[in-house]
């Protein structure tokens, strides 16, 4: 995959559209200072290139805790035995196809993934460390960390 060029606009747009994707295509190139059509080309032309992976909206956790509560976050650190490519793999493509896991990465040194998860309460977190923790006999250590204040969320890339 060839490296798409950048100039001062694009990411300019990237940045703004980091900020705030629901900003109508007149209000992104007012804020770039470029005209509408050659906005919408260019973002265009962005999201062809795979640099604009998707749009999402994000939710406050704070309001969204009056109607469905305030759920548990948990920070999961998951040690393998066998750290092959094969074992690698299967675990990460375990945890991906559970909704409850918002992040997963591989790491080093120390274990081999973290893992962000969300859980309604900590017997649903229980359910979910035996569903992909307990019953795979490679795993041979989860620590997690439960988080009792988020104090800064953010999804952007330091852009120059």
């Amino acid at each position: 995959m060839e490296p798409t060029a950048l100039d001062a606009i694009d990411q300019q747009l990237l940045a703004q559209l980091q900020r705030d994707a629901s900003l109508s295509n007149q209000e992104l190139a007012a804020r770039v200072h470029t005209s509408p059509p050659t906005c919408l080309r260019r973002v265009k032309r962005l999201r062809e290139a795979g640099l604009i992976e998707r749009q999402v909206a994000i939710l406050n956790p704070e309001r969204m805790a009056a109607t469905l509560g305030h759920g548990l976050t948990a920070i999961v650190e998951i040690t393998l035995d066998r750290q092959d490519a094969a074992a690698l793999d299967a675990l990460e493509a375990r945890v991906a196809q559970d909704s409850a896991v918002q992040q997963c990465y591989r790491v080093s040194p120390g274990p081999d993934f973290v893992l962000v998860v969300h859980t309604p309460d900590m017997p649903a977190y229980q359910a979910l460390a035996q569903r992909l923790f307990t019953s795979d006999a490679n795993v041979r250590n989860v620590k997690a960390f439960f988080s009792i204040k988020r104090s800064k969320f953010g999804a952007e890339l330091p852009l120059p």
